[in-house]
């Protein structure tokens, strides 16, 4: 995992651990759906719970801290994307590396999938991400995005169509 716990002198988890060991997974997976490869979501990653250490803001709710986390993490991510850095430099392509000790179909299937939504556009994989794996409604999107729920809807419709079609490409491609 990304950190290790720090146990006070009590014994006991400080506050912060607890809040880490709640959202470290959260944000990391959403991180690496929007940037697309390890290096840059440890970036944000790391932002993201700097910003919280810096700002310390309180939260109201267990749906307002996730919310907030959410939010710091889709923020940081477009910061990275929009950094002068990226716009004059070429990423190198990463390959999910195999493990030719599984020889287990459904992790092919994941990495054909992963490899698929990196192919997404980065609004299209936080809308799959926060819809599948973070098992948000629409409403709840649309809030968390600020956008209309037709909106979120209509984009998550076109995010799967295009998801669909990269996949039955690739299976066509391999299907010789």
């Amino acid at each position: 995992m990304l950190f290790a716990a720090v146990e006070t002198a009590t014994g006991e988890e400080s506050d912060f651990d607890k809040l880490l060991k709640r959202n470290a997974e959260m944000v990391y997976k959403l991180a690496f759906a929007r940037c697309g490869n390890q290096a840059d979501a440890e970036d944000v990653f790391q932002q993201v719970f700097l910003r919280y250490l810096t700002r310390q803001p309180s939260f109201e709710s267990d749906e307002h801290e996730k919310a907030w986390f959410i939010r710091a993490t889709i923020n940081r991510s477009k910061s990275l994307w929009d950094s002068a850095f990226r716009k004059h430099t070429q990423p190198l392509e990463e390959t999910p590396a195999a493990d030719p000790t599984n020889p287990f179909e459904a992790q092919e299937r994941r990495a054909d999938l992963a490899a698929a939504l990196a192919q997404l556009p980065a609004n299209y994989r936080t809308l799959i991400h926060l819809f599948y794996y973070e098992d948000m409604s629409t409403a709840q999107i649309a809030q968390l995005l600020k956008r209309r729920e037709g909106t979120v809807r209509q984009q998550l419709t076109r995010a799967r169509r295009q998801l669909q079609e990269i996949m039955k490409g690739e299976a066509e491609y391999f299907d010789l």
